[in-house]
């Protein structure tokens, strides 16, 4: 298994891994984000390949101030094997290089499994409320 930098002919198998980890919602297109992040930093859009199989992913970005890490996924057949860890590990170390001093995860509080994860890895919950507005609708044909 490695970790490498996203490549173009990776994206029909990483959108098939964000369907299958229940990434994928109505209202993001998988296709747009993918598009978008390869525009701005695509260095920091990480893989982790077994053979020809990407069985995870991780997305961050880094805008000067706070880093933040989007669509980490691993494969439900290979979950609790440190695959998740060390993509976060990964962009932790990325955004380090890149001076950021804080990184932030959105995580829907319902999700209790997922929090649990960051926790291990020494996440903890600022006291903030997030606020969103949509600049542009990405539904799915």
């Amino acid at each position: 298994m490695e970790i490498r930098t996203f490549r173009t002919g990776d994206r029909a198998r990483v959108v098939s891994l964000w369907q299958r980890c229940g990434l994928v919602v109505a209202w993001n297109d998988p296709d747009k984000d993918i598009e978008r992040k390869r525009r701005q930093q695509p260095d920091l859009f990480m893989v982790a390949v077994d053979g020809e199989t990407i069985i995870g992913t991780a997305m961050g970005g880094y805008d000067g101030h706070r880093g933040s890490l989007y669509y980490l996924a691993v494969d439900p057949l290979h979950r609790r094997r440190g695959i998740g860890a060390l993509l976060v590990r990964t962009v932790v170390e990325q955004l380090r290089e890149l001076g950021c001093p804080k990184l932030n995860i959105l995580v829907r509080s319902s999700n209790r499994a997922v929090i649990g994860f960051y926790e291990k890895l020494g996440f903890a919950t600022d006291d903030v409320m997030c606020l969103g507005n949509r600049l542009s609708e990405d539904r799915r044909s």
